[in-house]
């Protein structure tokens, strides 16, 4: 009976261990105190499972080590559920506000691939998305346009949902 336990721990260690997380700044940051400068490391990181589920977090801490952990379980607290189509490509095109940056995300064709640069890109990878096009508008501040393209995806709706909302079948959708 001792192996079974053992068994159900290694699977919930493998379920555990499907999450990838990829760093994508740290910063050294100071605070001037009484007796001087006082550093610690801020750290931007994405968790992502490439099934659909994606976060974003920030850990601040002494040393950088620490500064990613708390980023990692910063980012598994902010997971959001990502909708994706058969050519693992978004439903429909949408905007994403984060601060002062603005992402724009459009789906694409299977082969395509992920057009995106810097912070989205991270993000649209660790989601799972394959096809797509996306442009950082405004800032380029890697904290807020990883905030953007969470924004985005969180704010995408399948035609199942928008056919349930408006209260008509699917086929309906497509008659236009």
């Amino acid at each position: 009976m001792a192996t079974g336990g053992r068994r159900k721990t290694n699977k919930t260690k493998k379920e555990e261990t499907n999450w990838q997380e990829r760093v994508i700044q740290i910063r050294r940051v100071s605070k001037v105190v009484k007796g001087g400068k006082k550093l610690s490391f801020r750290a931007i990181v994405v968790v992502g499972n490439e099934r659909g589920q994606v976060g974003v977090g920030v850990g601040k801490a002494s040393d950088v080590i620490g500064a990613v952990k708390k980023g990692v379980a910063d980012g598994k607290k902010h997971l959001v559920e990502v909708p994706m189509n058969k050519a693992n490509s978004i439903p429909h095109p949408i905007n994403g506000v984060g601060g002062s940056a603005k992402v724009l995300m459009r789906p694409a064709s299977p082969g395509t691939g992920v057009i995106a640069g810097g912070a989205v890109r991270t993000v649209l990878e660790l989601a799972g998305i394959r096809n797509i096009l996306a442009k950082q508008l405004g800032s380029n501040n890697p904290l807020n346009n990883a905030r953007a393209a969470v924004n985005a995806l969180s704010t995408l709706r399948t035609f199942s949902e928008v056919a349930e909302d408006r209260g008509v079948p699917i086929e309906n959708l497509y008659a236009q």
